[in-house]
């Protein structure tokens, strides 16, 4: 590869004119009509060392909209083998604005918030909504307190586990915008510094 830089124009945004790696997560919310909304989110995740999750949305999008009005959202984190039904969410609405998609990705309810997540998936966060922020851009940031979280069995960390052995066992899902996806599943220990400290 070579090394020279490339001078990106940042008049516009520049995040299309490279892959970076990011998770992939499915937003639950529920509709003014009692029914479950599921959509894709790839600017999402903790916000703080804390159990506080957020994600990006624009204010017209229902997701918004419904975790605003609630107060809650769930968050589902797929697993590799979840690609498709993570496609399914993206699906546009139907014109009476339903989104038939949602009937082929398997649900269950959320156990502490009235919502759903996705079955299977590795990862479920249940979120009350701490606070929003707003003006990024055409986008606000959605802020949720975690209430409850469940992670697959294979996905946890434990002691007498090796910690390659967690990610080679539970592969991990990570969404390369614009288009692409890739699985991880090999990893190995960072080399921090003695004396380091987050």
């Amino acid at each position: 590869m070579s090394d020279e830089l490339i001078s990106l124009d940042c008049d516009v945004p520049i995040w299309d004119r490279f892959y970076v790696a990011r998770p992939l997560v499915i937003i639950g919310t529920v509709d003014p009509g009692g029914a479950v909304d599921l959509a894709p989110k790839h600017l999402a995740g903790p916000v703080s060392w804390e159990n506080l999750f957020g994600f990006v949305c624009c204010e017209e999008h229902a997701t918004y909209r419904n975790a605003v009005r609630t107060g809650v959202f769930t968050v589902s984190y797929p697993t590799p083998d979840q690609v498709v039904e993570a496609s399914l969410t993206a699906a546009p609405r139907a014109p009476d604005n339903s989104k038939p998609s949602l009937a082929a990705v398997p649900t269950e309810p959320a156990t502490v918030v009235d919502g759903a997540l996705v079955t299977g998936a590795r990862v479920h966060l249940e979120c009350e909504l701490e606070r929003t922020v707003e003006d990024l851009g055409p986008n606000s940031m959605v802020i949720g307190r975690i209430v409850a979280a469940a992670v697959a069995e294979p996905a946890v960390r434990l002691l007498d586990r090796e910690d390659w052995h967690t990610v080679s066992e539970a592969p991990i899902l990570a969404y390369l915008p614009p288009d692409r996806y890739a699985t991880i599943s090999e990893s190995r220990s960072f080399p921090f510094h003695a004396g380091w400290s987050r």
